[in-house]
């Protein structure tokens, strides 16, 4: 069992991994460091404390330097940086020093993880994803404040809810771009993109739909495909999946499910490198290529 855990960053989500770890277990000791300290000051501290464990929260802007840090000051950690990997594609070298992951938990969700088994050798003729919140009631803290709200810092939907992207990565494999909409259009004081909404094909036959926003009052977070026979929907909010097969209707509720399973999940993955539902680096370098197809074909 792990021991040692490095935290980069500050915020809520620094705050989650927190909590989540000392759940896993209380014994685990942790070191934080703040986004904005001096990382190379703090190498002997490092040095010394030696983490077997490090997960960095900082905005999406810091991930590439810190990445280059442990990179080049550590060897065979285990690395989680939260997503999106960075905030544009970089060229790595193949042969790491450290094993790194990205922080696409929705992966380990019970309604992702029944559809990755359902989907398979299906015939599949469309996919429609949803994911509408409103960014001032993510957090205590005022959204006008706040990474989401600042392009410099990585804020916006295409990069802060790329969870969708990935999943959609994750359940069909290779996904080509046919129409971008990527924009701000609320009157939320922010510098950001509020929606995306993306268009294409998956693995060159099915069709699928993407809209994402920030600004809506009314949450939603489902993915709905269609087949031949059938018709699968799952709600990412109330954590159902309901099914119908020809004629017949199911329904399947996961109870007592909170997101903070999903971070919990992820941790243990990565603690035991029995490796199943986590996103590897190349995979997160894979999602930053088409984010930037994605900036490119933007109407």
């Amino acid at each position: 069992m792990i021991k040692k855990v490095l935290i980069i960053g500050s915020g809520s989500i620094q705050k989650t991994h927190l909590k989540v770890l000392r759940l896993i277990n209380k014994n685990i000791i942790i070191h934080t460091i703040p986004t904005r300290k001096n990382l190379k000051s703090e190498l002997k501290t490092l040095k010394k404390f030696n983490p077997e464990y490090i997960v960095v929260c900082s905005p999406s802007s810091f991930h590439y330097r810190h990445f280059l840090f442990i990179e080049k000051n550590f060897q065979n950690k285990i690395v989680l940086i939260e997503k999106p990997l960075f905030i544009k594609f970089y060229s790595i070298d193949k042969n790491l020093n450290n094993k790194y992951f990205v922080g696409y938990n929705l992966r380990f969700h019970p309604v992702i993880t029944y559809l990755k088994n359902f989907l398979k050798k299906k015939n599949i003729l469309s996919i429609n994803v949803i994911s509408h919140s409103f960014l001032p009631s993510w957090r205590k803290k005022n959204y006008k404040h706040s990474v989401s709200a600042k392009k410099k810092l990585g804020g916006g939907v295409l990069l802060e809810l790329s969870h969708e992207l990935d999943f959609l990565k994750w359940l069909f494999k290779k996904i080509k771009i046919l129409q971008v909409y990527n924009k701000q259009i609320s009157k939320l004081k922010i510098n950001t993109d509020d929606i995306l909404n993306l268009s294409g094909k998956v693995n060159n036959k099915s069709f699928f739909n993407l809209n994402i926003n920030f600004f809506s009052r009314i949450n939603c977070r489902k993915i709905k495909v269609d087949g031949n026979n059938f018709s699968i929907e799952g709600d990412l909010i109330n954590n159902t999946i309901k099914i119908v097969i020809d004629d017949k209707e199911d329904e399947k509720i996961f109870k007592n499910f909170d997101i903070k399973n999903t971070f919990r999940s992820l941790h243990l993955e990565l603690m035991s490198q029995k490796l199943k539902h986590s996103c590897t680096i190349f995979e997160g370098l894979e999602l930053m290529k088409l984010i930037d197809k994605i900036k490119v074909k933007n109407i």
